[in-house]
């Protein structure tokens, strides 16, 4: 493997999508404004000129055609890559995903395939309010018959979308809007993830925390505050949240015997207690010395103000705060 560069998160996505392309014919791309504008966050930059109009399409401002589309494309032998501009407006496609596509490889008894990726932008962090910052990823984590991936970094990224469009499976890609900007190192030629693997991105002993998506890299930043204080903790990216794998998880909360879980979507409902259940049946229960905590998005709309909408979902400072009352054992 050559030596990666540090490129951003949106490089890396548009590295991905032109890899597949290049090596695949069957494969092409949908959405709203991807082509000549490039997508709502520029990641389709350039593809309408390396690949035409035949294989880089805009589409009309319909999500539920997008889908439809995407499917359709998909059982008859194509490999399409579907975006959606906002996660928000995935609920207009949600009878195409959740009734055809999901159900469909099943019903036909494995006869009939379904190699799409549908990728979309989540969360909050841009001051666009309650209609284009949402986290619907446990919506879809729930649908029997769909993955659902959510990278937390460049490098992933790449690898997790590549593995994804060569699936036979429906994709559900999450890519979060604050990460497009942020760097980091990937190598240039074609690689794949393990779309059931998760990674630990920092060793430690005295806490577990699972993080997803942007909230990995504020785990990070609140590890490196911790550490100062002579608290190391051990935090675990799942990348893939269906299918899931929690071997790591499950290793990491035996070695530290406490457990916190961080995501951006409300609490009610959200991902991380779907993580907590699945930690407290394992053999990892019987090590707990404190109940696993979770720390996660407030049960409101996204506020348009900035202070309330950094108040609405976890900071670093909260992170910290949560991390530390949990080790000290001040619950």
């Amino acid at each position: 493997m050559s030596e990666p560069r540090e490129i951003t998160y949106a490089q890396a996505v548009r590295e991905a999508l032109r890899q597949a392309m290049q090596r695949d014919p069957q494969v092409f791309l949908l959405g709203e404004d991807i082509g000549v504008y490039g997508g709502a966050f520029g990641v389709t930059d350039g593809l309408l000129d390396e690949f035409g109009s035949e294989r880089v399409r805009d589409t009309p401002l319909s999500e539920a055609v997008i889908a439809g589309t995407a499917i359709g494309a998909a059982v008859t032998g194509m490999r399409p890559v579907a975006e959606i501009q906002f996660m928000d407006f995935i609920t207009l496609a949600m009878e195409q995903l959740v009734l055809q596509a999901a159900k469909m490889r099943y019903m036909f008894g494995g006869k009939a395939r379904v190699p799409m990726v549908l990728r979309t932008p989540a969360g909050s962090g841009t001051g666009a309010a309650a209609q284009h910052s949402e986290s619907l990823e446990a919506w879809f984590v729930h649908v029997p018959g769909l993955k659902v991936v959510m990278p937390s970094t460049p490098y992933d990224a790449k690898g997790l979308l590549l593995a994804a469009i060569a699936d036979d499976n429906p994709v559900i890609f999450i890519e979060h809007k604050l990460l497009y900007k942020t760097k980091g190192f990937v190598p240039e030629e074609y690689y794949t993830l393990p779309l059931a693997t998760s990674e630990i991105k920092r060793k430690g002993k005295d806490l577990t925390l699972i993080a997803t998506s942007v909230l990995v890299a504020r785990a990070l930043e609140a590890a490196t505050q911790l550490a100062q204080e002579g608290i190391e903790i051990e935090i675990i990216d799942p990348r893939t949240l269906k299918p899931l794998d929690t071997a790591a998880m499950i290793q990491s909360v035996c070695k530290t015997g406490k457990a916190l879980v961080v995501h951006e979507a409300p609490m009610t409902g959200g991902f991380g207690g779907e993580i907590v259940a699945q930690l407290c049946a394992s053999e990892a229960f019987d090590f707990l010395d404190a109940p696993i905590r979770r720390l996660a998005g407030l049960d409101v709309p996204i506020p348009y103000n900035r202070e309330l909408e950094k108040r609405a979902v976890p900071q670093v400072a909260d992170i910290v705060r949560e991390a530390r009352a949990l080790v000290r054992g001040e619950y």
